[in-house]
């Protein structure tokens, strides 16, 4: 629908939303405009309002929305919203890591999209919308190598930041997660009943030996969906999870994700077994030996995860008995 020569895409309908009854403002040309200006007037002054279009929507939760201007030059910006609050946490955050050589022109070829400021009667902060195609296009091409190299790399960046956080989530906390979701499977599968409860006490005794190491900055929720691939250019997305935490979660989240994406979408658990190795050989390189063990089992508990997540989408299920399986297997040295 186009006001005042402004497109507004909402396949959504966000406005019918309850909690969040501001939303028909973030859709409103001449309201955009406005908040705009008084907000955010260095990027948009003598810009025109061309499109809005909402990307992403969690009802009564979060949405995304993408503001198109043009003038002189072209600006596209992302506005988040969150029903409880502006996550001001986040929007500093960046703001850190921004100023902390994530810049987009960071000598490393690392970086963050720039935040540009906070909307507070929407509880929206922007940030700018960077170029660039998922990583995962590129890891399983022909560069797919040398990307995996780069995501060891993007990694360690993180891991030695310096921007302080209380959160934090250590392998406890992760096994609680499995401990909470890993049987709702089992409503709609009772006959592995009993094989989810050993996995449930294999991962347990994993995690008991996993060794700890000093907590460090990290995503949390590292894998392919988080990076964004612009020629020599990586932009690492999305902080909603940063905590400090065992580094090697990252690496064994984003290894997790890749076996189940090579297995749901491949077809082949190890398709893309050379990346897999080359990044972990890369981040010891850049850290210690000593951390294989916790990236190996936090690989698996990730796996253990998708169990659950593949039976919460019906295009998925096909594969949650291969994922049990899988993980069955990888824990099958644990006798209980």
């Amino acid at each position: 629908m186009i006001f005042n020569g402004c497109l507004v895409t909402d396949r959504y309908n966000i406005t019918q939303d309850l909690k969040m009854t501001f939303l028909s403002d973030v859709l409103s040309p001449a309201k955009v405009i406005k908040v705009f200006l008084q907000h955010l007037s260095l990027f948009v002054a003598n810009l025109d309002l061309v499109a809005i279009e909402v990307i992403r929507y969690k009802p009564q939760k979060r949405c995304l929305i993408e503001y198109t201007f043009e003038g002189k030059s072209k600006l596209v910006l992302i506005g988040k919203i969150r029903a409880k609050g502006t996550d001001t946490k986040s929007y500093n955050l960046q703001k850190q890591l921004w100023a902390s050589e994530f810049s987009s022109d960071s000598d490393d070829g690392i970086s963050v999209p720039e935040p540009v400021g906070i909307i507070p009667q929407w509880q929206m902060w922007v940030q700018k919308k960077v170029p660039g195609n998922l990583i995962i296009n590129h890891l399983i091409g022909r560069e797919g190598i040398n990307i995996s190299k780069r995501i060891a790399q993007i990694a360690h960046k993180l891991h030695n930041v310096d921007i302080i956080t209380q959160r934090r989530h250590t392998i406890t906390e992760e096994l609680a997660i499995l401990e909470q979701k890993l049987p709702l499977v089992i409503n709609d599968y009772p006959p592995w009943r009993s094989r989810i409860a050993t996995l449930l006490e294999q991962c347990f005794i994993l995690g008991e030996n996993t060794p700890e190491v000093e907590l460090v900055n990290i995503h949390r929720d590292f894998y392919f969906d988080q990076i964004l691939v612009d020629g020599d250019r990586f932009y690492l997305l999305d902080f909603d999870l940063y905590c400090r935490g065992n580094p090697n979660l990252d690496l064994g989240n984003f290894l997790g994700h890749i076996q189940e994406y090579s297995l749901r979408v491949l077809g082949d658990v190890n398709k893309l077994k050379e990346q897999e190795n080359t990044l972990i050989k890369e981040y010891i390189k850049l850290t210690q030996p000593e951390n294989l063990a916790a990236i190996q089992a936090y690989t698996t508990l990730t796996l253990v995860r998708h169990i659950y997540l593949s039976n919460q989408f019906p295009q998925r299920r096909f594969c949650t008995e291969e994922l049990l399986n899988l993980c069955e297997k990888r824990l099958n040295f644990i006798k209980v």
